[in-house]
């Protein structure tokens, strides 16, 4: 199965390429920004493909071409202000879930926020908010299409090495989890046709990835 990663160039998406191209049954297609992004995933023998998410829908199509399966990974980060954040967490979202139906690819999996439901919004301070509504409707979106959807909804993600063990639910309580963690659940969700048409909150615990994701209800 063929993965397009979008935002591979981020710390969830780099692990997860480095992931898929060691697994037996899954090969990784790295979409990024620039061309001096890809010499990592080439050492990793993984394809890319550049473009920008703030590109039209076409192009992110066109990169999709081939592609088994999707997973949405980018970000416009903590350093952006809210208009970054609607251009790529929700805009680039959407077309990015458009693009999927273009290409005809039904798989697609999303990381969300840890909580994007109406009161999260209502709720956030005033930085913080544009975020969670932007991550809120993108989930809305995909979740009105007919597309073999996941969302994952990490807790705070840290920098701190994988354990390999999570808490997975479709509510938990607020805690932390490592990025390298949240790669492992996407390459265990894209495994695992049992996570279609889920969504669940994950944190740090003590169950092995595969079995809380398998787990899931």
């Amino acid at each position: 199965m063929k993965v397009l990663v979008i935002g591979a160039n981020g710390q969830i998406g780099k692990e997860l390429v480095s992931l898929i191209q060691k697994s037996d049954s899954l090969t990784a297609k790295a979409m990024i920004r620039k061309q001096e992004q890809a010499s990592y995933f080439e050492d990793l023998g993984a394809e890319t493909v550049l473009v920008d998410l703030e590109d039209d829908t076409k192009k992110i199509a066109e990169a999709a071409e081939g592609a088994d399966a999707i997973v949405f990974a980018a970000g416009s980060g903590p350093k952006t202000g809210p208009d970054k954040t609607m251009l790529i967490d929700l805009d680039g979202a959407v077309k990015s879930i458009e693009a999927a139906k273009q290409a005809n690819v039904k798989r697609f999996v999303l990381i969300s926020s840890y909580d994007t439901t109406r009161e999260a919004i209502q709720e956030a301070d005033s930085s913080f908010a544009p975020y969670v509504a932007a991550k809120h409707y993108a989930d809305d979106w995909l979740r009105r299409t007919d597309l073999d959807y996941t969302i994952v909804h990490p807790g705070m993600l840290t920098n701190d090495d994988a354990t390999g063990k999570i808490e997975a639910a479709e509510k938990v309580d607020a805690n932390k989890v490592p990025r390298d963690d949240i790669a492992q659940v996407l390459l265990a969700c894209l495994e695992d046709n049992s996570t279609i048409g889920k969504e669940f909150q994950v944190i740090a615990g003590d169950t092995p990835v595969k079995k809380a994701i398998a787990s899931l209800k």
